[in-house]
């Protein structure tokens, strides 16, 4: 599986609070489809399950963004026809 990062600013557009951030909408290419992960938690959060998929032999961290802060105007995110979504709520205790 090949990991692309999208840490380059010009994916990332946030319209100064006003809108909600858009992410962009990658490509299909042949024999292979976008698997986009979003992890949404405290900075903290995010950090340790970035680390524990590392860990796992998952994602190399270094393929993640940069922390995003989310507007209050929240967060579009734009399907493929065809895609689907399912979601999961996991409770990790603090330190």
């Amino acid at each position: 599986m090949t990991t692309t990062c999208f840490r380059d600013s010009r994916f990332l557009q946030e319209a100064g609070g006003q809108s909600p951030l858009q992410l962009p909408l990658p490509q299909a290419e042949s024999q292979r489809e976008p698997l986009r992960h979003i992890l949404l938690s405290s900075r903290d959060g995010v950090h340790q399950t970035i680390h524990q998929l590392h860990s796992l032999g998952y994602v190399d961290q270094s393929y993640w963004s940069q922390l995003i802060t989310v507007p209050s105007s929240g967060i579009v995110i734009t399907p493929h026809q065809g895609e689907v979504m399912s979601y999961l709520l996991r409770m990790r205790m603090l330190d």
